[in-house]
């Protein structure tokens, strides 16, 4: 039945019978406060004054003896008068005794009394009487009889004042006992509250602190945590970082899936660029031999001319396109040594210097000296730097500026980088287009394959560095390339 109340209705139930066991045992002991106050009122107001008046009245009952004596052996009235104040203090005092009175046996005890007093009232004024008449034989009989009777209410009164003393410690007792309960009351409630207490924290930590340290153990990601006070603190601290682990995880598969796409895209490639090999390239090799044979053995008019030499453009355009291909599906093998990447652009610079004139742009290189040696292939770096360079001219088609800064980096860990910015001042890159411009098959332009990013950014991370791109759209682009020096460390 318990394992099946959920953990928050077990508090719940705990805390509910601390709570009625609280205000059970408070209730309890407020009732039996009253009750104890009640006894104590009942021996101080009743029982004591009761008591009080029984021995009042045996005092007043002793006073009254000798009064006659006295007054047959002097003559003197004021003995007479002197016994009847007394007589009227017993008769208070048996009214007072008479109203104090509780039980039946009291009442049955102060109506003797009573009884007897009256018949020694009696006796005894018959005995004064007696004596006054001159008969006093007969007067000396009935005295003795009346201090008989004197003797017996005194007796009386001596057990009632023990009745009294009685209700007292009857009363003691009962209050005794209350109190005896109101203890065993308390105890009562403080065993159950512990009981209740020791089990509720048994409740929270077997089944909420040490699941909740375990979980704290089971979701850290390092082995030396410390387990602090705030148990709660340091389990959210541990979700939060298994929440980044898990959003980590999640974009490390995204780039997974995008991996696996890119690698089903480059197997199509390469078998559609394996077809090409035969079944384009070589056609067009013997067709672009058989061209410029015929522009040696023909005489061509103006118009003649241009249309052959558009021909011949388009072929190489063609076999461009093809060599694209190839390459990506087929990278060829890289052929290090040791180079500066200064004489590679250089070099570039060189080669591509038809061009650019043809598009009217200036390229210009700052350099404050030549780059150190590298590991890398030449004609690979070079084909980096021609695509990007030819890319700038494109992006400036009214002409403009390309610049190339070169530089030694020092980095954090003492390892010297050498980095070359090619920049322009062309039309720029939306934000949300850089992003995408060194994947495969992604172009802007009309009849661009895509590949030329994806080759240079793959042909970088070959020789161990990297390249990013930073531009802002009508302001001009910025290719950074960064290489490794040979030696490392500086």
């Amino acid at each position: 039945m318990w394992a099946r109340i959920s953990l928050k209705n077990r508090i719940y139930v705990l805390l509910s019978a601390i709570f009625l066991v609280t205000f059970s045992g408070a209730a309890v002991m407020f009732w039996y406060s009253f009750s104890i106050e009640g006894v104590l009122t009942e021996i101080t107001d009743k029982n004591l004054a009761a008591f009080q008046s029984a021995e009042s009245l045996e005092i007043a009952l002793v006073n009254q003896k000798g009064f006659v004596s006295y007054y047959f052996l002097d003559g003197n009235p004021d003995w007479l008068v002197q016994l009847e104040k007394y007589r009227r203090i017993f008769r208070e005092q048996l009214g007072q005794a008479r109203a104090l009175a509780r039980s039946k046996g009291q009442h049955e005890t102060i109506a003797r009394i009573g009884e007897e007093y009256d018949h020694y009232i009696r006796e005894k004024d018959q005995v004064i009487k007696y004596y006054e008449s001159g008969q006093d034989q007969s007067g000396s009989a009935l005295h003795q009889d009346v201090r008989n009777r004197f003797f017996s209410i005194l007796q009386m009164c001596e057990d009632y004042k023990r009745i009294q003393t009685q209700s007292i410690i009857a009363a003691k007792q009962a209050a005794l006992t209350e109190a005896a309960r109101l203890r065993d009351t308390a105890t009562a409630v403080i065993v159950t509250h512990i009981l209740l207490v020791v089990l509720l924290a048994y409740l929270l930590i077997n089944q909420i602190l040490n699941p909740v340290r375990a979980l704290i153990l089971e979701t850290s990601r390092s082995d030396n945590i410390e387990l602090t006070g705030n148990d709660v603190k340091t389990l959210s601290k541990s979700v939060r970082g298994l929440i980044e682990d898990v959003g980590q995880t999640q974009v490390e598969l995204e780039k997974s899936r995008e991996n696996l796409l890119q690698a089903e895209k480059m197997a199509m490639v390469g078998k559609l660029a394996a077809g090409m090999a035969h079944s384009v390239r070589n056609p067009f090799t013997s067709v672009k031999m058989r061209l410029f044979s015929l522009s040696r053995s023909l005489k061509l008019s103006g118009t003649q001319k241009e249309d052959f030499d558009v021909i011949s453009e388009e072929i190489d355009h063609i076999d461009t396109i093809v060599q694209n291909f190839l390459e990506f599906s087929r990278p060829p093998k890289l052929k290090m040594q040791l180079v500066s990447p200064s004489t590679v652009v250089d070099t570039a610079i060189q080669l591509l210097c038809y061009r650019l004139e043809s598009y009217n742009v200036q390229a210009t290189v700052h350099r404050d000296k030549i780059l150190p040696a590298i590991e890398a292939d030449p004609d690979q770096l070079k084909e980096v730097l021609v695509n990007l360079m030819v890319n700038a001219c494109e992006a400036m088609p009214g002409g403009g500026k390309i610049g190339i800064y070169e530089r030694v980096i020092e980095s954090p860990a003492a390892f010297r980088q050498a980095e070359i910015r090619i920049t322009d001042n062309g039309s720029g890159i939306a934000a949300a287009t850089a992003k995408k411009v060194f994947d495969p098959f992604f172009t802007t332009k009309e009849e661009g394959t895509g590949l030329g990013l994806s080759i240079v950014s793959r042909i970088i991370k070959e020789h161990g560095g990297h390249v990013e791109l930073n531009s802002v759209e009508g302001r001009g682009s910025t290719f950074i390339i960064v290489l490794p020096i040979k030696g490392g460390k500086s």
